[in-house]
């Protein structure tokens, strides 16, 4: 039996070098943690699609199903699932998020320690 919210989901993560579920949108994020990673991201010059859980409650409750992990936001790097918030915010302090981008092959800015 298909499921169709992870068929779009999926079809995001194909599509998208680098997918951030999360609560509003890049411009507007309507969450604390949403907002930390877009600025990670965009501190580091990442472009990347950003998917409002907020405008669609099945999206909401089935990426949580989709990874089996129960918070958003949620970043995806070549369809493989980063982490949340903290775990973004972790690796971007030492310097892991700009290796797995590189290692991805993720257009970037280098950032300076």
């Amino acid at each position: 039996m298909s499921n169709p919210v992870f068929e779009r989901i999926q079809a995001d993560l194909t599509d998208n070098p680098v997918v951030l579920f999360m609560k509003g949108t890049p411009m507007f994020p309507q969450c604390g943690f949403s907002a930390r990673v877009v600025q990670i991201l965009m501190h580091m010059g990442v472009k990347f699609k950003g998917v409002n859980v907020l405008e669609d409650p099945g999206v909401r409750d089935g990426i949580k199903q989709f990874t089996n992990w129960p918070t958003i936001p949620q970043l995806y790097v070549k369809g493989e699932f980063v982490g949340g918030c903290d775990i973004v915010t972790e690796m971007f302090q030492s310097g892991e998020l700009e290796g797995l981008l590189t290692e991805k092959g993720v257009e970037h800015k280098p950032v300076a320690a």
